[in-house]
């Protein structure tokens, strides 16, 4: 979707702010260009749009050389985020959401629909916000707003500088949430723009991670992660990169124990019988479908009467199994809890503990150091005893 070939930007002061930039991204593929202020990040975004005409090399946009497309229309085609908004502040949240469909030539009622349709998919309600004043928004809000106008004339391109830079870290962390949600939806081919190694692990399907003007490494997050390219990729991702893994190391079915459990509508003392024959302190309770309710514990249940519903306590520690060890490994420090429910839906699939999510850790690194897939990875199992 997005090719540059050996691209360079070179300023009349000698400046090099790209340098030889050889760099493809797939469609609908999200990659974030991290790096230091002035490594060429932004640069090299700004060059996909024409803000900045490249000194010498090639950059194609859906199979066709940008130098030979009008500036101004290939802008269009090209959705645009900056960190600070550039809301038009004269203009309502609605007026400021159609701006581009308006500018292509879309009928006045059929941008506005289409602006009220974006505001509401990035939590908007365009009832309550469309008349409203970027001034009357909060930097979150503003931000939401201009995602929305960015994607308004539904281009098959998404530019983020610094998108969500400019906002405290817990309105950052939901809006990141929300991108992600809107991008599992939309398939965009998105390049990112961004300081923050966290955001870009978070974000990126891929990972840009610049030097001076240069590519150090060009991979996924695990990847960079598990097997920087140089010791400045290293440096720059952080010596706790393992940590870091935790957020981009998915769930495996593979690594969940099944522990004991009781059905809903058992008999309490029949399931205190068994969890006594088996050893058991405790037990997930489950309903005829499979579906989680809950827990007991064998102290509860020794002397109890009715059935094992009366006994069961509310599952509070638990997760998806499309979630990260990161989320995992949160649930468990928030809950104090020496094991989590992994859950597909409502559906219990079993539990990860601190010794099988630290195996699987280990076999991520591992198999980024190696370089073989992680399911050919080997770790020895941690002793428990």
């Amino acid at each position: 979707m997005i090719r540059f070939e050996s691209v360079t930007k070179r300023y009349p002061d000698g400046t090099t702010a790209v340098d030889d930039l050889s760099l493809e991204v797939g469609e609908g593929e999200l990659v974030t260009l991290v790096g230091p202020s002035g490594c060429g990040k932004t640069t090299t975004m700004m060059m996909v749009n024409r803000l900045i005409d490249p000194t010498r090399g090639s950059i194609h946009v859906e199979g066709a050389d940008i130098s030979g497309v009008d500036p101004v229309k290939l802008r269009r085609r090209i959705g645009y985020v900056i960190q600070q908004t550039g809301l038009f502040p004269h203009r309502t949240v609605l007026d400021n959401t159609a701006t581009v469909p308006l500018l292509t030539g879309w009928k006045k009622a059929k941008a506005r629909e289409r602006a009220a349709d974006l505001l509401d998919m990035v939590g908007l309600d365009p009832g309550v916000y469309g008349s409203r004043y970027p001034e009357q928004l909060s930097g979150g809000q503003r931000q939401r707003v201009g995602v929305a106008r960015a994607l308004a004339a539904d281009p098959p391109v998404l530019l983020m500088d610094e998108p969500f830079g400019a906002v405290d870290p817990v309105v950052r962390d939901r809006l990141q949430k929300e991108f992600l949600r809107l991008q599992a939806t939309m398939h965009k081919t998105v390049l990112l723009v961004t300081h923050d190694i966290e955001e870009a692990i978070r974000l990126g399907d891929r990972i840009a991670v610049y030097g001076e003007g240069r590519i150090e490494q060009y991979d996924t997050p695990a990847s960079v992660l598990g097997a920087p390219a140089s010791p400045y990729v290293a440096e720059f991702v952080g010596t706790d990169r393992a940590l870091k893994q935790l957020s981009v190391t998915a769930i495996d079915r593979d690594d969940l124990e099944r522990p004991p459990f009781a059905r809903l509508d058992e008999p309490a003392g029949d399931a205190a019988a068994r969890m006594r024959k088996d050893g058991a302190r405790w037990a997930v309770v489950l309903d005829g479908d499979g579906e989680l309710h809950g827990w007991v514990g064998m102290d509860e249940m020794a002397d109890a009467h009715g059935t094992v519903a009366d006994q069961a306590r509310r599952m509070e520690a638990w997760v998806p199994v499309s979630g990260t060890l990161k989320q995992a490994f949160s649930e468990m420090l928030k809950h104090d809890a020496g094991w989590i429910a992994v859950l597909e839906g409502r559906r219990f699939l079993g539990v990860l503990t601190p010794t099988k999510l630290h195996e699987a850790l280990r076999r991520t690194i591992d198999s980024g150091e190696r370089g073989v897939p992680r399911e050919r990875a080997e770790v020895d199992s941690v002793p428990t005893e």
